[in-house]
């Protein structure tokens, strides 16, 4: 079967990881194995980068519609739970004593949620809303334990953007990048020429916002290879 170019970069990527969709690897560092429950390349490379590597990826494959005058924060926080518990009950009497860690990434300008854009003129609307104005990229970060508890954490960016032309529009337009991205747009690639300036975390608004998800792994006694001590400081 043939792939499209984003399936073969994202299986290249998680080559490289060392790590594939639905097979376990077998890691010897931890008693409990990391689990993802998230497809996006974006939050296997920022876990890459503080050297957190999942032994399985399985995408929760929920649905992302969001309820009827949800707060955008509330989204964010909800689907990254509802992705977490998904996958576990998935797993449940299959793979034990896993940890699963899901997130989402929610862009919002006011209350109002901006969709992944999946058309380009979703992402002319994006864009057009987000040109000149501040708005708010939420990351909902959710870990489920071996006990079947859950924890969760909700990071807040702030990014505003320059006044765009319908000029710099279409040449976004045609680079792709905005295919499936929160708010019709992604930091890390052309559209940081757009950015005057974030106030919160970078990683956030990428994906995954790295201090808060090695605290909590940090806290649940799941280490990566080669991580640097617990940022987690001994309580007192």
């Amino acid at each position: 079967m043939a792939l499209s170019a984003c399936e073969a970069a994202m299986m290249l990527k998680r080559e490289r990881a060392g790590v594939q969709v639905g097979v376990p690897k077998q890691n010897h560092q931890n008693p409990h194995q990391l689990v993802l429950a998230s497809a996006s390349p974006r939050r296997l490379d920022l876990l890459g980068q503080i050297h957190i590597i999942p032994d399985q990826i399985l995408p929760a494959g929920s649905d992302e519609t969001p309820h009827h005058e949800e707060r955008p924060n509330d989204y964010a926080l909800r689907m990254a739970c509802e992705k977490a518990l998904l996958v576990a009950n998935r797993l449940a009497g299959a793979r034990t004593g896993a940890l699963i860690l899901a997130g989402d990434t929610v862009v919002a300008a006011g209350r109002r949620i901006l969709p992944k854009a999946e058309t380009e003129q979703q992402a002319r609307d994006c864009l057009s809303i987000l040109s000149g104005r501040r708005h708010r990229v939420y990351g909902g970060i959710a870990l489920c334990l071996p006990d079947g508890s859950l924890r969760h954490r909700l990071v807040t960016s702030h990014v505003r953007m320059r006044r765009l032309s319908a000029l710099d529009i279409d040449h976004y337009i045609d680079r792709g990048d905005w295919q499936g991205k929160a708010g019709g747009y992604a930091i890390q690639g052309l559209a940081a020429r757009f950015v005057r300036a974030i106030d919160g975390s970078y990683s956030n608004i990428v994906g995954f916002s790295l201090y808060d998800v090695a605290a909590m792994l940090d806290a649940a006694g799941w280490r990566g290879a080669d991580q640097l001590p617990s940022q987690t400081p001994p309580s007192a």
